[in-house]
Order: structure tokens, then sequence, then C-alpha cells
């Protein structure tokens, strides 16, 4: 997604000649890499469940996103940590998820989250994220951790004042979301924080429900987000695996409430939302040769088929998904539309809106856009 930047090394008289054509690269594509650090102590449910429920909407902001006119990959990486069914010797950590691209997985060990007990070590959780998770990348890339909690920020052996100030030099944000009272959570050395790594310090309401606002788009979105489904080709060893979580995670979203299945839905229409792992048609779009791919890993109805019949099949899937895409991003402008008419003011941020506007303001110092 984004366009290199031609550097003064170069000199000023060899930027006067004009390139032939085939000599400009396509830039690398930017990637926004999201590290996501749960508490999930017993005091921490709300969080949990907004998490869950916000994902898709997470998402599908961040699609919105471009720069140099093309949309960033978004990697998430998900910890949780202040559990006392964690082991003691890694300061009550885990690391739920390396950085991945398959979002279903994400919403997959959200929807596993159990709270119990708490003793909420914040530096021993940034320390773990900023040594066990793949930082590596370009300039371009926008490296944000969002850690959230409401315990001292100072608990446990690690010192969060060299973990942050780590981070930074890393040109890694951290934004620290107290759950509770600003005040207390200034006391609390969660604003020193954020400040050490240069990053944001913001306060929610992890108990609040948000606000469902119904919009005659609903039903239809959802049931296009089943039927894109329809679309996908599994193969090789992930392949059945893959489709049965795409449909259980859509079963969970429904399950939620209407607007967290039609925000599902939407994400299913976006760039971010690829599974080359275990379908045919996503692969194909990232290089895989589907004549490379072994009769034994495709599909039972694909095994008979000639190399041309296949070939065909497949790109006949991508057109009716394509075409089930531009119906779900036409309802969802609608849809979202809608909800910017109806939106009440809602005293204190949730997750999601703490996290998107950080996100914003962020990725549009390092020159991202968004689209309105």
């Amino acid at each position: 997604m984004h366009k290199t930047l031609l550097t003064g090394l170069l000199g000023l008289s060899l930027l006067a000649i004009p390139l032939p054509a085939q000599a400009k690269k396509d830039p690398k594509q930017a990637v926004v890499k999201v590290a996501i650090l749960l508490d999930t102590s017993n005091s921490m449910d709300g969080l949990i469940t907004q998490a869950k429920n916000q994902l898709w909407k997470i998402v599908n902001e961040l699609s919105k996103a471009e720069l140099n006119g093309r949309a960033p990959k978004l990697q998430v990486a998900l910890y949780e940590y202040g559990n006392d069914g964690l082991p003691v010797t890694k300061n009550y950590v885990r690391r739920v998820l390396p950085f991945t691209t398959d979002l279903d997985r994400v919403s997959e060990e959200l929807f596993r989250l159990k709270t119990n007990g708490g003793e909420e070590y914040c530096g021993a959780v940034i320390s773990d994220s900023l040594k066990n998770l793949d930082w590596a990348g370009s300039a371009n890339d926008m490296k944000a951790i969002f850690i959230a909690g409401n315990e001292p920020f100072n608990q446990g052996g690690v010192n969060y004042k060299e973990a942050c100030a780590s981070a930074r030099q890393k040109g890694i944000l951290v934004n620290t979301i107290f759950c509770g009272n600003r005040s207390e959570g200034a006391n609390s050395n969660w604003e020193d924080g954020a400040q050490l790594a240069g990053g944001r310090f913001l306060v929610i309401d992890q108990d609040q429900r948000v606000a469902d606002i119904p919009t005659p788009y609903d039903k239809e979105l959802s049931e296009l987000g089943t039927q894109v489904n329809k679309t996908y080709v599994q193969y090789g060893p992930q392949g059945r695996v893959g489709a049965a979580r795409q449909a259980s995670m859509d079963e969970a979203a429904a399950g939620a409430a209407p607007s967290v299945a039609a925000n599902r839905a939407a994400s299913k229409a976006t760039s971010n939302y690829s599974n080359g792992n275990w379908d045919l048609v996503d692969a194909k779009k990232e290089g895989v040769s589907v004549s490379k791919i072994k009769k034994e890993q495709l599909p039972a109805e694909m095994q008979s088929m000639s190399e041309g019949e296949r070939e065909a099949y497949v790109e006949k899937k991508r057109v009716e998904r394509d075409k089930i895409q531009k119906r779900i991003q036409d309802l969802n402008k609608k849809r979202d539309d809608f909800i910017a008419k109806n939106q009440k003011q809602q005293g204190k941020d949730s997750l999601d809106s703490a996290m998107l506007k950080t996100i914003r303001v962020q990725a549009e110092t390092k020159g991202y856009k968004f689209d309105k």
C-alpha cells in the first residue's frame, strides 16, 4: 500500500531524468501491526466482551486507511495477562497469537478468553510482546501496542519504565487504556507509561454496553456475509479447519448482536479479510498457482477436473465473490451513514472508539489517509 519515497541520495541531476515506465517498481505494501494486550483478571469480563464484539468494527475502520493509494495489510497479535490460571514463572503472561492476518483466528481466540484471579504485571507483558513478536518491517509500517487493564501499571518485577522506553526506541507506540476513572489511571502510572512510549493515555468504561443502533441494512448484510462463504474454495490441510472457523465466527457474531454480525459481514468485503492459507481464491490473488496444488489437496468437486477446468472454477468463484462484496460495500456505506445520523454521544469511550481514534491520529502522523 505504499509508494517508496525517493531519497536525496540519488542526486538532483538523476531526479530530473524521467524513468522509463518499466523501471518504476510497485512500492512495498505497508503493514499496520497492532498488538492487543488484555487484562483477563476477574474484573475484566466487560473488557473481553467489548474486544470480541468490536473486533470487526476496528478491522473495518482500518480498512479505510491508505498510504500513497494502497491499503495497508493488517496484522494483529493478542496477549492476555493478569490471569491466575497462567504460570507465575511467566509473570501471568501468555502470548495468545503472534502477528497474523487470519482475523477469524483472532476472533476465535477472543471468544475463548476467560477471566480468573488477578496479578497484573504491565511491564512484564509489554516486555514479552517486544521480545516475542516479530516487529520487523519498513519505515512506512505502523507499529502499536494497546494495553488495557485497571490495576496499577507499576506492579511486578519488570520495570514498566524500561519496557516503555524500549518500545519507543524500536518505533513502537504503547497506548495505555485504563478501565476506570481518569484520575485513578493517571495516579497509577498508566498515563506515565503512555508518555514514556510516545503513545496515548486513554480511559474507557469496560462495563459500558455499546449502543446497538439497528439499521435497515443489518439483515441483508448478515445474509450476504453467509452467502459469500459459498465462494470460498477449500484446499490443503487447513481447508476444512478454516471453513469451519469461518462458519463458527459467523455464528458467534450473530449471537452477539445484529450490529456485530453486520460489522463482520462488512469485514468480508475488505482487503484485510484474506484467507490464502486455506482458500484458493485468495491464494491465487497472492500468487499461488492452482495447477501446483496436488489433486488430493483439492476439494472433491475439483479433483476430477482438468487443469483448465480447475482454473475456470476458481475464477468463477472469484467473480461471484466480487459481486457479493460490491453489494456488501454499497450496503455498508448506507449503514455507516444511517448510524452517523442516529448515533448519540456516549459519556466514556468504549474499547473500539478509544483504539480507532488513536490509530487514526497515529497513522495520519505517518502519512496515512482515511476515507471519510
